[in-house]
């Protein structure tokens, strides 16, 4: 049996390539029942994510654990499932104002395999390997490996070697039994069945990736007290409608007048997190900045040193 004989025999097994015989004539639809039938099947990724909630809940709190004592959260995949993980990572310090180094999306193939297919990439577990080498990670490190199919050897390989270095991991796919999340820690099979198009992994089980990683990363924060409340204290106003964001969440936060708010994140240098530690602590910015340093950042246990 060739390599290729033998990858399409794999491939039979796997409930995301499975042809679905009631879809075969869709291309025949009106538009718009093309569309209806698309979002049906879309509707069903949610359920599909619940299932998994214990697991994904467990994860996180891993996570979670090791990020506070500094270490990293690294997403590693290939193809539509490397780049959820490169979204996500991207979307974290605008968002809650971390470190680009602290939330790393890894995709097969590099920055350019992005945008363009970068050949046999994806079939590497060395390759997996070196770019986690170039990481230097490390026992306080988590590594979640992310693949459709649950049998992408490049996300298998970087939960292998991940493991090899003391790292956290997790496997996060959309097939049961996949040798990606037996290999990881923590396995979360999100199993959202056949796609739309036969093999088209970018549909349904991309949008439970999407799912998924916003989960992991958005409670993953809020464990880190990176919110107050659902407010997102320590985002960074890096343009004109963040500013405006920004002065709107202090004042959410404390009901303050806009003068008051003004003159709070000029104390503390437009940092929101230390503008409403200012205002509901009725302390100075150099204070704020204290208390916040001594709770790690969670500005509800600072509230309860200035009372």
């Amino acid at each position: 049996m060739t390599a290729h004989t033998d990858l399409r025999a794999q491939l039979d097994t796997l409930t995301t390539e499975a042809f679905r015989q009631d879809l075969a004539e869709i291309d025949r639809l009106s538009t718009l029942d093309i569309a209806r039938t698309m979002n049906a099947e879309d509707a069903t990724v949610p359920a599909a994510v619940a299932a998994q909630l214990p697991h994904i809940a467990a994860a996180i709190d891993a996570i979670a654990v090791r990020m506070a004592r500094g270490g990293r959260l690294v997403y590693a995949g290939a193809g539509t499932a490397g780049r959820m993980g490169v979204l996500d990572a991207s979307e974290c310090p605008p968002t809650f104002n971390t470190d680009p180094a602290d939330v790393v999306g890894l995709i097969a193939g590099g920055p350019s395999a992005m945008v363009k297919s970068v050949e046999g990439a994806e079939d590497s577990p060395e390759l997996a390997a070196a770019d986690l080498t170039a990481l230097g990670i490390g026992p306080d490190d988590t590594v979640v490996g992310i693949s459709a199919s649950g049998r992408t050897p490049y996300a298998i390989g970087a939960v292998a070697f991940a493991r090899t270095r003391g790292a956290l991991t997790v496997g996060l796919s959309c097939n049961a039994g996949s040798a990606l999340a037996a290999a990881a820690e923590h396995g979360i099979e999100v199993v959202v069945g056949p796609e739309l198009l036969t093999g088209s992994t970018r549909l349904k089980a991309g949008t439970a990736q999407k799912l998924v990683l916003n989960l992991i990363s958005t409670i993953t924060m809020i464990r880190l007290g990176k919110t107050y409340g659902n407010l997102m204290v320590d985002m960074r106003s890096s343009n004109e409608k963040l500013r405006a964001r920004a002065r709107r969440i202090v004042a959410l936060a404390t009901g303050a007048p806009d003068a008051e708010i003004e003159a709070a994140l000029t104390a503390t240098g437009g940092e929101v997190k230390n503008a409403v530690l200012v205002i509901l602590g009725g302390v100075d910015g150099p204070k704020a900045a204290e208390l916040l340093a001594a709770s790690h950042g969670h500005l509800r246990a600072a509230l309860t040193e200035t009372r």
